[in-house]
């Protein structure tokens, strides 16, 4: 459990880092590259076992990992894309209702049990989701041309946590956490350096030294948030569908309460509703795991 609690933590204090990131005009791109120079060197820093760095590539897991760090990038922009195209409610509802991806596939490849109060608590915890992201008050609104991009969006967060599921079941060792960890966030910084070098040949590319200070702020939650979310999965107490409406939803609340006290955000009575439902979805969920 204090690996779950610690995970949802690390996320929400990320959401923090991306507001500042808007208050002080930083390079979202850039910051999000050292970021994962940071979470990768902070994989290698706690790492203990006995594989070296030259054995990595010689790992089970390793070109999944890698793949999976390129999603990670990959994801990240149709994100930024999305949000210019469609606005940031839509990424937010996109990226928590994908959250459907994993429970399903915890269901149906592990076999994980689904009664009807749990079934209840994660069908009012997608509802919830959803009220709780939406903040503006004319609701979501997409262009029939612009729809591809939050489906992919959907797509591609769902696909990235059933892949952690899957492959530190299948292929990771306890101890070897912090090295699969960082192999993912390396792939996906080595992805940003190909695109910086792009910015750079192209003479797009244009430096400041706070966004190096805001990706090393960022870098730090977000390994942890990855690591505590490994190592929660790795509890046998819950099914990973149990475990990840959990988190997600949990995220959700934290989330929307930090905008309220540090950003003094206004929320919607349906942005209520979203919470109150999120609790009681909360508890259905654990309470008949």
């Amino acid at each position: 459990m204090i690996y779950l609690l610690l995970s949802i933590a690390a996320s929400s204090l990320i959401f923090v880092i991306f507001k500042l990131f808007s208050k002080f005009e930083v390079n979202t791109l850039q910051a999000i590259i050292v970021n994962y120079v940071v979470a990768f060197t902070c994989g290698i820093l706690f790492y203990e076992g006995g594989t070296t760095l030259a054995q990595v590539p010689e790992q089970e897991w390793f070109y999944a990992s890698a793949g999976l760090g390129v999603l990670f990038i990959v994801v990240f922009n149709l994100m930024a894309y999305t949000t210019q195209k469609s606005g940031l409610s839509v990424v937010s509802v996109a990226t928590k209702m994908s959250v459907g991806i994993p429970i399903l596939f915890g269901v149906f490849y592990y076999n994980e049990s689904l009664g009807l109060y749990k079934s209840i608590g994660i069908i009012l915890a997608l509802i919830a989701v959803y009220l709780a992201s939406v903040k503006a008050k004319d609701g979501i609104a997409i262009k029939k041309e612009n729809l591809i991009f939050p489906i992919l969006v959907f797509l591609g967060s769902g696909a990235i946590d059933t892949s952690l599921k899957f492959i530190e079941g299948a292929y990771v060792s306890n101890g070897d956490v912090p090295i699969f960890s960082a192999t993912i966030f390396g792939a996906a910084a080595c992805i940003g350096f190909l695109i910086i070098g792009y910015q750079i040949i192209t003479k797009t590319f244009t430096f400041k030294l706070k966004n190096i200070v805001a990706g090393v702020g960022l870098g730090i939650p977000n390994y942890f948030s990855i690591y505590m979310l490994v190592q929660a999965l790795r509890d046998p107490r819950f099914d990973s569908s149990t475990l990840f409406t959990i988190n997600n939803v949990a995220i959700v609340m934290v989330s929307t309460f930090i905008g309220i006290l540090f950003f003094k955000e206004k929320l919607l009575l349906k942005n209520w509703i979203g919470i109150a439902l999120a609790v009681v979805s909360i508890l259905l969920v654990s309470l008949f795991n």
